[in-house]
């Protein structure tokens, strides 16, 4: 499924901002130290500069603090509190490195403020160093055992890792301790939602907020579970009332992402496309800064005769999707337009085939400063463009609303003489018509695994009679290969000499030789719809990329779409996709 900043994708990214520390709540109780601290120093010259640097912080000024909190160690390079206030006025701004390097000399100064190892874990959360930020959570639990914004830190570490049952079991007996801690209730809500619990995660969103009416991080919570519920027009309601009671930045970025798939979701595109801008916001604490100084495309320029460059965004799945808009970019740009495609490395072969007319190459992705930049090392002039764009902003202008998108099937271009070899090669498969499964995500630890039902519930599919069932799903299949075998007599036929997660231009080729593609949104579902194989997509009731239509999925038109009413019940779902099967088969 697609999702913003590498990850479009709304939900880990909603838990990982709610359920952990509550950076500014967290940094609220630093500032009252901080601020007590600064009432006992003597220094008279020193004392009115931290007072303006925390004044600065209070109002999100980050700018100001920064100045503040420079002009104190310049007079005093050791003040312990003079550092920490430039960590946080650093880390506000988006300044990760400095922030964290600025902690760290406040740590050595001060070493018996145990907090500061609270914020420093606060700070590895956000720079997506989940490990590092354990083991400073532990150092502050170690000597404030039984603090319920440590244990709801370090309880988000450990989800962040895929260890949700330990964060669960940090949790409960911080609630037991201070069950009217509304931080506490909201960090078990988010940890039990990742775990697809999404009723008890209602429940327990819904004690944060009676405990405090005000907190908004558990109000958006609680729209993000709403939304997986399919239950999006209460999401948005949610979302809308957390909105004016956000000061930073970041967080603010944050929930208008999540308020973009939710309007997507229910149709409102022109204003969804809008919101989803925010995945390219400076101050968006997963944005991606794309490395070309040229002018940025906005909707409404002219593009007949230009030079434009596209850069892919997010994950493999999200750019093929987009790339939907492709063909009505090119027939923008007329005869005399230029087109120029920065994409995937792996996608490089498919995109050049499907789009002869482009100039394509490979961008390439570093992680800098807590930041994913993205280059586009085969340019060799950047001056010979004339205006560059993220895919996804091109959205905006192509598709406002569901009607826009074309009755197009295909806009990507399978090797016609690969699909023949894998016509032939078919043959080897066990008998009857040739289906391609793919049921899982490559990125399982995450809460991604929650949009995937279990491999066990393919149980009623899998039996159905002549069908030859071909594995289509990257990474690590031994297991579900061999339970299929063992329990259900059923040999899903592995294709011989393709890697299903590096040669996707082969998998194109042999998605287009099957007769049918079926499974859940990954990066092999997108490219076997794209090419124009029949595919089967079996997807939540909460899927934004539906854009609130429940007969038929706009992307690929040939797709058929199956999903529950109730979030979780894939044994519906699954029922459903098998009786399909049987009479595709007999068809």
């Amino acid at each position: 499924m697609p999702r913003s900043a590498r990850s479009a994708h709304r939900s880990a990214q909603a838990l990982q901002f709610a359920a952990g520390a509550a950076k500014r709540q967290a940094g609220g109780e630093t500032l009252n130290r901080m601020t007590t601290a600064v009432a006992q120093l003597k220094a008279a010259t020193v004392r009115p500069l931290l007072q303006k640097a925390v004044a600065a912080i209070r109002a999100e000024d980050a700018k100001a603090a920064s100045e503040w909190a420079l002009k104190v160690l310049e007079l005093d390079e050791r003040n312990g509190i003079g550092w920490c206030l430039l960590a946080m006025a650093r880390e506000r701004a988006g300044d990760f490195v400095s922030s964290i390097s600025a902690y760290e000399t406040a740590l050595q100064l001060m070493p018996d403020n145990v907090e500061i190892a609270n914020d420093l874990g606060r700070l590895a959360m956000r720079m997506g160093m989940a490990a590092e930020a354990e083991k400073f959570f532990r150092l502050f639990l170690a000597q404030r055992p039984g603090h319920p914004e440590g244990a709801n830190n370090l309880a988000s570490a450990l989800r962040t890792q895929g260890r949700r049952a330990e964060a669960i079991e940090v949790l409960r007996p911080a609630i037991q301790q201070e069950p009217t801690n509304a931080q506490l209730w909201n960090g078990l809500a988010a940890a039990v939602a990742e775990d697809g619990d999404h009723e008890n995660a209602e429940i327990f969103f819904g004690e944060a907020l009676r405990l405090d009416p005000k907190f908004f991080k558990a109000r958006y919570n609680l729209a993000n579970t709403l939304a997986d519920r399919g239950r999006m027009q209460e999401a948005l309601e949610h979302v809308e009332a957390a909105l004016p009671r956000v000061r930073a930045e970041d967080e603010r970025q944050m929930m208008r992402l999540a308020r973009a798939t939710m309007r997507l979701a229910v149709g409102r595109l022109a204003e969804g496309w809008d919101d989803y801008e925010a995945r390219i916001h400076p101050q968006f604490a997963d944005t991606t800064v794309f490395l070309i100084d040229r002018p940025r495309w906005e909707p409404g320029a002219d593009l007949a005769g230009k030079s434009l460059l596209i850069v892919g965004e997010q994950g493999l799945g999200d750019e093929i999707l987009f790339a939907n808009v492709l063909p009505d970019v090119l027939e923008r740009l007329g005869p005399h337009g230029r087109l120029t495609l920065a994409v995937e490395p792996r996608l490089v072969p498919l995109f050049a085939r499907s789009f002869p007319q482009a100039q394509v190459g490979a961008h390439a992705t570093v992680l800098h400063a807590g930041r994913a930049v993205r280059a586009m090392p085969f340019l060799e002039d950047a001056s010979a463009i004339d205006l560059w764009t993220p895919i996804a902003s091109l959205l905006r202008e192509f598709r406002p609303d569901v009607a826009a998108f074309p009755d197009r099937v295909g806009f990507m271009a399978a090797d016609p003489a690969r699909v023949a070899h894998w016509r032939e090669a078919l043959a080897s498969a066990p008998a009857g018509l040739k289906v391609g499964l793919l049921w899982k995500s490559g990125t399982g630890r995450n809460a991604r695994h929650r949009y995937f039902s279990a491999f066990e519930q393919w149980a009623p599919v899998l039996r159905q009679a002549g069908v030859g069932f071909v594995n289509l799903q990257y990474g690590d299949c031994d297991e579900e290969l061999a339970w299929v075998r063992r329990e259900l007599g059923v040999e899903i036929w592995n294709p011989p000499g393709i890697d299903l997660k590096q040669d996707l231009d082969d998998v194109a080729a042999l998605s287009c030789a099957l007769d049918l593609v079926v499974g859940f949104s990954n990066a092999t579902f997108n490219i076997a719809a794209a090419c124009g194989a029949p595919a089967w997509l079996i997807t939540t009731p909460g899927a934004w990329p539906r854009l609130g239509l429940a007969d038929r999925y706009p992307w690929y038109p040939q797709a058929r779409v199956f999903a529950p009413e109730t979030y979780g019940d894939w044994d519906t779902a699954m029922a459903q996709v098998a009786e399909a099967l049987a009479g595709f088969a007999q068809a």
